[in-house]
């Protein structure tokens, strides 16, 4: 399949070079020539599916004829190595789990995909690829681990100096070796600048072979699908039920994949962005208007964007039509005080503990829900585990948060981090620096 650029649909290029690129010179984001609808025959089997054959079916729609069978399966045996589980939690509510992956975050099925799939493509390659990612927070844990030690591969992460939690800051700063940190004198918006500047650089481009595991990279996003599908074949006769999805929303990514698995075929009435004050995507549901903002600091803090790369994909999934847009995806934004009433009261009447981005994703749906009787089943993603959030949710809870193993593993590590301004001439002179 080719991919295209979405300022240049005229700009198709090879999948090797959309995911070992990352993004176009025109700036734009790649996108999949076509977006397959899979047949009906697979609806009908879905629920017969493990998650790995599931996700094999849905990632051989983009990637045969470039990647052989055998070699996909074994990315998929790897990467899909743990569950998505749907949770009830209330009447008409359910969550889906996606922190059961390594660094306990939705992030690591498509990084672990990812990091799989690079690999096969720079296997034999003379020059070592460097990868570049800017995280509002799970994403640099997630991509950090997944290309941990993968050879040919180096990761240089860029996160927001004092805008993260001590948890994600050493799940993502305490590895070495090939993975490389700096903590910028920003904002998360600061840290996409940085990466999307030196992606199209070509003095850069001339000594590092770049990309990005953000979801710039349009296969950091595909994956993402697959869990999708894995939600819906959880549901007793979904094929005849009416289903929404609220999605906790920052740099829009993990709704784009949503849209994308629906563009697919999969039966969902509709989606809800649901966002934290960084509202800039609910305000341009309502007007029409997309005005990018500075971000402001929250409790969600990795939905703490003020100018979401991924909102030109959906703009160009309908043709940058509002009208379209508003069909299928409304949009609601919550108060840190809002998230942690929600936190509370969801612990009290059902005894589950939500992470502050899950409760976003709760409140959006529980919205939506009180407005829409006529829906039978509301679904929200509950992204990262509360225990990467304890000091916040704790407190709020006024009860302690088990720590998973693997957890507390990192927080015995020491950080190692470079401090970084947020100018580019000096991101620029580090990379080049450390290139030699």
């Amino acid at each position: 399949m080719k991919f295209y650029s979405t300022a240049d649909k005229s700009n198709l290029v090879s999948l090797r070079e959309a995911v070992l690129s990352g993004m176009p010179n025109d700036n734009g984001l790649y996108m999949p020539e076509s977006i397959p609808r899979l047949p009906e025959s697979f609806f009908k089997s879905m629920t017969s599916m493990d998650y790995q054959s599931l996700s094999f079916e849905i990632a051989r729609q983009f990637l045969s004829g470039d990647i052989p069978a055998s070699v996909l399966q074994d990315i998929i045996h790897e990467a899909i190595n743990f569950p998505t589980p749907l949770v009830d939690i209330e009447d008409r509510i359910k969550t889906l789990e996606l922190f059961h992956g390594p660094t306990l975050a939705f992030k690591d099925v498509g990084a672990r995909f990812m990091s799989r799939l690079m690999a096969y493509l720079v296997k034999d390659s003379d020059h070592k690829l460097t990868i570049l990612v800017a995280t509002s927070g799970d994403t640099g844990g997630a991509v950090a681990n997944g290309f941990y030690r993968v050879p040919g591969i180096d990761v240089i992460v860029l996160y927001p100096a004092g805008k993260i939690s001590l948890i994600q800051e050493k799940q993502m700063a305490t590895l070495g070796e090939n993975i490389t940190d700096l903590k910028v004198n920003g904002t998360f918006d600061d840290c996409q600048r940085l990466v999307k500047a030196a992606l199209v650089d070509p003095d850069i481009k001339k000594s590092l072979m770049l990309t990005s595991a953000n979801s710039i990279n349009i296969f950091r996003l595909i994956p993402q699908t697959f869990y999708y599908f894995n939600a819906l074949r959880q549901i007793e006769n979904f094929r005849s039920r009416s289903i929404v999805i609220s999605v906790p929303s920052g740099n829009f990514g993990n709704l784009t994949a949503g849209l994308i698995a629906k563009r697919m075929g999969l039966p969902v009435q509709r989606f809800i962005a649901a966002t934290n004050v960084n509202h800039v995507v609910p305000d341009y549901l309502n007007s029409g208007k997309f005005e990018p903002k500075p971000s402001i600091q929250t409790i969600s803090n990795a939905m703490d964007v003020g100018n979401p790369s991924n909102f030109s994909r959906i703009l160009d999934l309908y043709d940058s039509s509002w009208k379209k847009i508003k069909e299928d995806i409304q949009g609601v934004y919550f108060t840190d005080d809002e998230t942690r009433q929600a936190i509370t009261s969801v612990k009290k009447i059902t005894g589950y503990t939500l992470d502050p981005h899950g409760a976003v994703g709760y409140l959006g749906l529980k919205k939506y829900l009180t407005q829409h009787q006529e829906v039978d089943t509301g679904l929200f993603l509950e992204t990262a585990h509360p225990a990467k959030f304890k000091d916040i949710v704790e407190p709020v809870i006024q009860d302690s948060v088990e720590i998973p193993e693997r957890l507390a593993d990192f927080l015995t590590r020491e950080i190692q981090t470079h401090a970084l301004s947020n100018q580019y001439t000096d991101f620029k002179e580090f990379l080049l620096t450390n290139s030699n």
